[in-house]
C-alpha cells in the first residue's frame, strides 16, 4: 500500500483561479506535508491535511513539473484538481 517516504514542513498556498497569478494562503501556519509512495499502483501523492481538512491530496503524473520559483518557494499545476499549489519554505 501507500507509504510515507518524506516529510517536511511548508506554508501551503493555491492559486486564485479568478486572476490566475495570487496566491491564497491555504494554511495559517507551516504544516506538514508529505510525500507518500503506493508500492501497487507505482504512483506518487502529495498530501498536506490541517486538522480534519485536506490541503493538498495531489497525485503526481509523469508530466507535472515543479517549478522552483525562488529559493524557498516551488509551485506545480494539478490538472485533476485544476489548481496550481504553491509551497513556501522557512529554508532553502
Amino acid at each position: 500500500g501507500e507509504q510515507p517516504i518524506f516529510t517536511t514542513k511548508a506554508h501551503v498556498f493555491q492559486i486564485d483561479a479568478g486572476t490566475k497569478k495570487d496566491w491564497i494562503p491555504a494554511s495559517k501556519n507551516a504544516v506538514s506535508v508529505s510525500f507518500f509512495f503506493d508500492s501497487i499502483r507505482n504512483t506518487y501523492r502529495i498530501i498536506s491535511v490541517e486538522g480534519s481538512k485536506a490541503l493538498v491530496n495531489s497525485t503526481i503524473t509523469p508530466n507535472m513539473t515543479f517549478t522552483k520559483t525562488s529559493q524557498k518557494f516551488g509551485q506545480w499545476s494539478d490538472p485533476r484538481a485544476n489548481t496550481v499549489y504553491g509551497l513556501g519554505f522557512s529554508s532553502e
